[in-house]
């Protein structure tokens, strides 16, 4: 009973008086409501680059058959398959990135060839100096 009561009889009050911080935020709204607008946001000068008037290149598809035939399919130059050795691919390979450093080799070899036949495939033309090689897959349907 002594905490209940204070001098002079009266109770002490257990609610929290909440509208002046309700002022305060609403002061801080407006506030912040004004200045937003004034604030710059900042713009990026990225530089700029000459385009290039030559199309872009089409890329060799080196194809490896299950049975460990080379092909080479040129879509620039009709899209044929021929059959080659390795050496053969090399110097074809070499003789058409000479002409265009920026031709592209594609390996497209069928789903059952073994993956080390894949990977020494492009172990060989890593050797010889051979540009950008990849991988051609097809994707999933449905």
């Amino acid at each position: 009973m002594a905490m209940e009561r204070r001098r002079g009889g009266q109770r002490l009050m257990s609610q929290i008086n909440v509208v002046p911080y309700i002022d305060v935020m609403l002061v801080l709204l407006v506030i912040f409501m004004v200045a937003a607008p004034m604030i710059n946001t900042s713009m990026v000068e990225l530089p700029t680059v000459g385009r290039s008037n030559q199309p872009p290149v089409a890329p060799l598809e080196v194809i490896l058959r299950l049975d460990g035939k080379l092909f080479l399919r040129d879509r620039e130059h009709g899209g044929t398959e021929h059959g080659l050795t390795e050496s053969e691919l090399l110097a074809v390979i070499k003789e058409k990135q000479a002409r265009a450093p920026g031709q592209p080799v594609v390996i497209a070899a069928d789903r059952g060839v073994r993956y080390d036949k894949v990977v020494q495939l492009l172990d060989l033309l890593q050797q010889n100096q051979v540009q950008k090689v990849g991988l051609l897959t097809k994707p999933r349907s449905g």
